[in-house]
């Protein structure tokens, strides 16, 4: 299998790395002035964030909205039984708080952590989707990452970053049948975000579909692959069985964030109703962002069984039914722009088609900066984008 990574591929995924980067250290400046600031930010137990003033500061301090200061209170000083935190998985945090051992600051550790762990995130997705499609289309795959309307969470003190980077390491292991790898950022990516454990049953159905390619492939190293990834939630789960007796306490306390175990079709009932009875209400917009975001993922998806391996198609379409398990009250589909920012196969999907000239290469560059545009200023004004 080829697709090693060649040097004008590593000048290109750094050339955009470096230029999004810059941009969002514009807006980090900017943003914050373009809005009315939202009066009614909420507060972390423990970790008080301050109304932003206007300033150079704001390139960094302007970055510490919702969850990031969750990550940055964990990261600081640890979990609490009866606050919710157990929701927020404790690779991130951890490696914020080694990373802060050598500056000396919490939120840049968080910033580095994210941006080098997304940077690292391109080279090894651009060198799956040249082994996978090809090189243009692994470009454009790179480039339309980087310009997704939320990926500010990939420059934000977020998990989204580290994430990204663990899941496309498993599959790029995996094409490669180098299994113990594969097990290795798979178990990783489990102990960054509970979504980590559907990666499971998608190494295996790799490793099956790599014996149906060759009856001689070996099976047993993906299935323990496959096997060896719940470890890395099992190692957090029972953390907190030591803490409070409850090995489930993560799940439980979903219930502190208004989520609720729901089924999937009422999830999307919910979310179409929601989004257009709000249409014309403020702040109204924000259900509809949701549903056109998962819309437009879903559709991105089932496009994709046609190009991408089943793996892929597989982690792309479980990663989008998660959360219809688990529905916000109210906001039926709260955070899925976040959340499919991680889902890899959709940018190859995205990019594939363009190689093909089915949506023209300016359209999706077009509306990912346009919602980029829109989105970013609102995040950094406390608005619901999360």
């Amino acid at each position: 299998m080829t697709g090693a990574l060649r040097r004008p591929g590593v000048r290109y995924c750094v050339s955009v790395f470096l230029a999004t980067r810059l941009g969002f250290l514009v807006l980090g400046v900017v943003g914050p002035g373009l809005l009315p600031l939202r009066s009614d930010f909420p507060q972390v137990p423990g970790w008080p964030v301050a109304a932003p003033t206007p300033g150079l500061h704001n390139a960094i301090e302007a970055w510490e909205r919702e969850d990031a200061a969750w990550f940055l209170r964990i990261a600081d000083s640890g979990y609490a039984e009866d606050d919710g935190s157990a929701v927020f998985f404790p690779l991130y945090p951890m490696a914020i708080r080694a990373v802060s051992w050598v500056i000396g600051d919490l939120l840049v550790a968080g910033l580095l952590v994210a941006n080098l762990a997304f940077l690292a995130a391109l080279l090894v997705m651009y060198s799956l989707a040249a082994s996978e499609l090809s090189e243009g289309t692994a470009r454009r795959a790179v480039l339309y990452a980087s310009l997704f309307p939320t990926s500010f969470f990939f420059f934000a003190p977020y998990s989204e970053s580290l994430f990204l980077f663990l899941a496309v390491s498993a599959f790029w292991a995996a094409r490669r049948k180098r299994w113990a790898l594969a097990a290795l950022a798979a178990a990783l990516a489990a102990l960054t975000r509970n979504v980590g454990l559907v990666l499971a049953p998608v190494l295996a159905l790799e490793a099956l579909h790599q014996r149906r390619e060759d009856p001689d492939a070996r099976l047993g190293p993906g299935l323990l692959a496959s096997a060896s990834v719940g470890l890395g939630t099992l190692a957090y789960l029972a953390t907190w069985k030591v803490r409070s007796g409850d090995w489930l306490a993560p799940l439980h306390l979903q219930s502190q964030w208004l989520r609720t175990w729901t089924p999937p079709w009422r999830t999307l009932a919910e979310a179409i109703d929601q989004a257009f009875h709000q249409v014309g209400v403020f702040p109204g917009g924000y259900w509809l962002v949701d549903l056109v975001v998962f819309a437009a993922a879903l559709s991105i998806a089932v496009a994709g069984l046609r190009w991408l391996r089943p793996s892929l198609s597989a982690f792309a379409l479980v990663c989008l039914a998660v959360p219809l398990f688990l529905p916000f009250t109210g906001r039926a589909l709260l955070s899925v722009p976040r959340f499919v920012l991680v889902i890899f196969p959709l940018y190859l999907v995205l990019a594939e088609a363009s190689e093909r000239g089915r949506i023209p290469h300016a359209v999706i560059v077009g509306v990912g900066a346009a919602g980029l545009g829109l989105l970013t200023p609102l995040f950094l004004n406390w608005y619901y984008i999360f």
